[in-house]
């Protein structure tokens, strides 16, 4: 029999009232077959497990006190979208329509006709007495209200401090004080084998606690689809894998250790139908801690880079450029000004650890890096043919330097003979939009003569991303002499591609 091929959803519940978990699989043979197995003994004697009339529960394995702890903690998170949102649909919901068609079968189309508001709901973890809640960010996407309903029942409006779509995390603030709170445990700690539980809203089962062990750590699925302006994946998958039992709902959910201290986030689950069939997956706590801190601090994460291109050392890799020892991450290529590059660190060397933690995968590789700030220091451990060095490599930001990164306010502007406006959010939504650029008082020769309107919005140009007025001016200030290509929407949907000449 051939085997199955999985494909990992979010455990979505921003999607439909209840939620549900996007997910679909590929089926290699043609069918199932049942086959009957007999025993190669006919004799069988079975004897009792329990020698003993005294059953004893083994040290560590009480729930209680860890469910206890946690359940005050966990949130309902309920999130409302306008009807233009429900209609257009969201990031996720783009990405995802042939799994939405496979799940909903011919009520598809009603779905995507549906009027009034759209309903979603996950989870969310408190980290502060003060309010501050950590969720998922596909939860709370693109949400127009975002309510939160506490353990006790009670209910606050949240307002959105700030997200990471590369790591699939947000965080929210509700006005309460003196709430319960979950402590972060040390995700580093854990061990593949060890006891977990996850903690709850699933299909509006509100405070369910389920159990399992820690599968396997460091496991990159492919879900976080996040890019930057060059279209480059910059997603961060290292999840902790556990067999605990979450659905959709669970999103945003806590996962900690028997002591009661938050290891994880839960955000994804491998399924054939929508629902757990086996495993799940959580960011780590390690990550989770770095990126709430940065919101706060900084409103922004603070990415730091490495800057290398890179391949997991395997097996054909291994014969190909006669490498010895499988461990470890080959360097194909530097980017330019990069601080491997600044280190000393060559297309060829192998990086077997960070700051002496071992690296064997590109995911375990990019969680090290991604609990670094721009500016700090790390050590890589590296071989290059027989010879195994470490050197020290402060990290850099994504332009290349060590300097915070500041959140910035678009403004509008005015360039090259016509303004340049941000998008409100009721825009965004309504248009299915990340960001752009919408053109008013066209009075240059350049864009007139291109045919371009008053009320276009720039989503692109030559292929490169426009998420604010800026944009427009550094792209249009870079572009070729022979002319760019305009991409963009107007606000009643229509798609229009301009040619803009730069002679």
């Amino acid at each position: 029999m051939k085997a199955k091929q999985f494909m990992f959803g979010l455990v979505l519940s921003a999607v439909m009232g209840g939620g549900i978990a996007i997910g679909g699989y590929k089926l290699l043979d043609d069918q199932e077959q049942a086959q009957e197995v007999q025993s190669l003994n006919q004799n069988v004697r079975y004897s009792s497990l329990l020698r003993n009339s005294d059953v004893k529960v083994p040290e560590g394995l009480n729930f209680i006190t860890a469910a206890e702890t946690v359940t005050p903690a966990v949130v309902h998170v309920n999130t409302e979208y306008g009807v233009q949102a429900s209609r257009g649909g969201s990031r996720q919901r783009d990405m995802m329509d042939p799994f939405l068609r496979d799940f909903f079968g011919d009520d598809f189309e009603n779905y995507h006709r549906q009027q009034g508001p759209s309903l979603g709901s996950g989870s969310g973890v408190i980290i502060s007495s003060n309010g501050y809640i950590v969720t998922n960010n596909h939860v709370i996407d693109k949400a127009d209200k975002i309510e939160v309903v506490l353990d006790d029942k009670r209910k606050f409006e949240a307002t959105l401090v700030g997200t990471d779509p590369s790591t699939d995390l947000a965080l929210l603030k509700v006005n309460a004080n003196n709430l319960p709170t979950i402590r972060y445990g040390n995700s580093d700690n854990l061990r593949v084998g060890e006891w977990v539980l996850a903690v709850g809203n699933p299909f509006n089962l509100n405070s369910t606690v389920t159990a399992g062990i820690i599968s396997a750590k460091g496991r990159n699925v492919g879900i976080i689809q996040a890019t930057d302006d060059k279209n480059n994946n910059v997603g961060i998958e290292s999840f902790l894998q556990t067999d605990a039992v979450v659905n959709p709902g669970n999103s945003g959910g806590a996962l900690v250790n028997l002591n009661g201290d938050l290891v994880g986030i839960n955000t994804a689950i491998a399924s054939r139908r929508g629902s757990f069939e086996g495993y799940s997956f959580a960011v780590p706590s390690a990550i989770v801690s770095k990126v709430v801190d940065d919101l706060l601090k900084y409103g922004e994460v603070q990415r730091a880079l490495l800057g290398i291109r890179m391949q997991e050392v395997d097996a054909k890799l291994a014969e190909e450029k006669k490498i010895k020892n499988l461990n470890g991450i080959y360097v194909v290529q530097l980017t330019e000004n990069s601080a491997a590059q600044a280190a000393g660190l060559k297309a060829g060397d192998i990086i077997t650890h960070i700051n002496n933690i071992p690296v064997n995968t590109s995911a375990q590789l990019q969680e090290q890096v991604a609990r670094y700030r721009p500016g700090d220091k790390i050590k890589v451990t590296y071989v290059r043919g027989s010879d195994t060095e470490t050197v020290t490599a402060t990290l850099r930001n994504r332009m290349g330097d060590t300097n915070v990164v500041k959140r910035e306010v678009a403004k509008a502007i005015t360039f090259s003979g016509a303004k340049f406006s941000p998008l409100s959010k009721d825009e965004l939504n309504k248009l299915n939009l990340e960001g752009g650029a919408k053109i008013s008082n066209v009075r240059s020769s350049e864009f007139k003569n291109s045919g371009i309107e008053d009320g276009f919005i720039i989503t692109r140009i030559d292929k490169a991303k426009v998420e604010k007025p800026q944009d427009v001016e550094r792209l249009l200030k870079n572009a070729k002499e022979e002319g760019v290509l305009v991409e963009g929407i107007y606000p009643d949907g229509r798609r229009a591609y301009y040619p803009i000449g730069r002679g």
